[in-house]
């Protein structure tokens, strides 16, 4: 059985591996979301950032991009995933059923934020997340970066995300 893992953020532009197989999917009942405060990758303890995180919202969901691991490769990146995205237990690991473009369903290692989490943010106004975006910066680089690449790549993709699209205008003129 091939393993999935769903990108929604920065597994779109870096997923640290080379995918056997890419495609288009979506996944119910969550939502792209910058809803994480970033203390690690995108930000500090002392002036955390802010990264995308999929947040449960039943009815809603996500587009992103599936992408497959290679045979004999599985346990490798996991762990690899494991340390990068778990860094600070802020995600879960689950895996959720996804629906590709072109009519399969898989079940994909998806990390979906911990709503009882302290780096959870959800329901943050937009212009207070392009305020923090704006000015972060953590052991990964410009929260702005993030930002930036993560729309770029939705965009190529052909994946339209209004909010995204506001931030990213609202930052470039903040930090301009």
């Amino acid at each position: 059985m091939t393993m999935w893992v769903f990108g929604y953020g920065s597994l779109l532009w870096n997923p640290g591996f080379a995918p056997a197989e890419q495609a288009l999917a979506t996944l119910p009942d969550y939502h792209r979301s910058f809803c994480m405060s970033s203390i690690h990758h995108r930000g500090t303890v002392e002036k955390p950032g802010l990264v995308l995180a999929l947040d449960e919202l039943a009815g809603a969901s996500c587009h992103g991009l599936a992408l497959s691991v290679r045979a004999g490769e599985e346990e490798e990146v996991l762990a690899y995933l494991r340390e990068r995205e778990l860094v600070s237990s802020a995600y879960l690991e689950k895996v959720l059923e996804v629906d590709l473009r072109d009519g399969r369903r898989v079940q994909a290692v998806t990390y979906v934020i911990d709503p009882h989490h302290e780096q959870y943010c959800g329901g943050m106004a937009l212009e207070r997340q392009a305020d923090i975006i704006a000015h972060a910066v953590g052991g990964r680089g410009p929260n702005p970066e993030y930002l930036y690449n993560t729309a770029s790549h939705l965009h190529a993709l052909g994946i339209q995300d209004a909010e995204l699209d506001w931030l990213t205008e609202r930052v470039r003129d903040l930090t301009a």
